[in-house]
């Protein structure tokens, strides 16, 4: 029972790991005028959509089993209806504002620092998935892991300045990319008890959080930024890269948050580790991006690291 359940927990965050691999490359190869807000909220709002007959497909799963299943109704009933609870609505609102300002950081990021250098950011999670899985919700650290975690940003470090170590000027966008990772890791380890107590399902999580997301960011879109270039929605190019972008980031989101069911929060982020490896592939292939002998020599020590810090476990 626990292999299989190790099993699941893995195949799902291997999907995620696909599909965030992939991210950079649509996000990078949309139209430049498309700015990151405009492009989050749009995006973020399609997610929401794609996850409104998923959620329903699976409610309506939970109401039949609170009939067929009586000796489960106590765990159904919770997944059903705990979610209107004060704290979880108060969970549901931190939750939706955190990832929005965050969505923006990350595409803001992605844009400056290129598709190879962001994915190798973002690998900084696992590093943050540590930290917050140990003051949060007391997932044991090990003092192996922390020095192959100074070890894996060595690696990320000789990525993203190409061997110099100038730390002076780092690129601005892997900066922001590093506080995204902060945040998202952050938001993850406070999700994973309310998803350990049935309070939510996860579809229904990556509803809310993605509907608050899109409708936070557009009204601050309308009253900051001028309403034509609402026209650029328009564009079936555009469209595209929106459904796209939603299809692989909304799976992403159900793949990882299906797979905090079944693994630690630091498990599960180190296994998504290799996504610098697709993104890498693809963007040479798609996008034409350099991928130099300092992005090897990182990715080769990240994924190193990572592999001791996951022997840890």
């Amino acid at each position: 029972m626990k292999n299989k359940k190790l099993s699941i927990g893995l195949s799902y965050a291997f999907i995620a790991m696909i599909l965030v691999g992939l991210q950079p490359i649509i996000a990078l190869g949309r139209d430049e005028a498309l700015d990151p807000y405009f492009f989050t909220g749009i995006t973020c709002l399609y997610q929401a959509i794609l996850f409104i007959p998923i959620t329903l497909i699976h409610r309506r799963k939970l109401k039949n089993q609170l009939l067929k299943e009586p000796n489960q109704f106590h765990l159904n009933n919770s997944l059903l209806y705990s979610w209107k609870k004060k704290k979880n609505a108060n969970f549901l609102l931190y939750i939706g504002i955190s990832f929005s300002i965050s969505q923006i950081l990350y595409f803001t990021g992605l844009d400056i620092a290129g598709a190879v250098n962001g994915a190798l950011t973002q690998k900084t999670t696992i590093l943050f998935g540590l930290l917050f899985g140990y003051l949060i919700n007391q997932e044991k650290v090990t003092r192996k892991q922390i020095f192959f975690s100074f070890i894996l940003m060595t690696g990320l470090i000789i990525s993203t300045t190409q061997g110099q170590f100038n730390l002076l000027n780092f690129n601005l966008g892997v900066i922001l990319i590093i506080i995204t990772s902060m945040l998202w890791m952050l938001a993850h380890s406070i999700t994973k008890p309310i998803l350990n107590n049935s309070q939510i399902l996860p579809s229904q999580l990556v509803l809310f959080r993605n509907f608050m997301n899109g409708i936070f960011i557009i009204i601050l879109y309308i009253i900051f930024f001028p309403i034509e270039n609402f026209k650029l929605f328009l564009n079936p190019y555009n469209q595209l890269i929106f459904i796209a972008m939603a299809l692989a980031y909304g799976i992403d989101l159900l793949c990882w948050y299906s797979s905090l069911n079944y693994l630690e929060v630091s498990k599960a982020t180190i296994i998504m580790a290799p996504t610098p490896i697709v993104t890498a592939i693809f963007s040479m292939i798609i996008l034409g991006e350099l991928f130099t002998i300092y992005h090897l020599i990182g990715t080769i020590i990240i994924v190193l690291s990572i592999i001791m810090i996951i022997r840890e476990k």
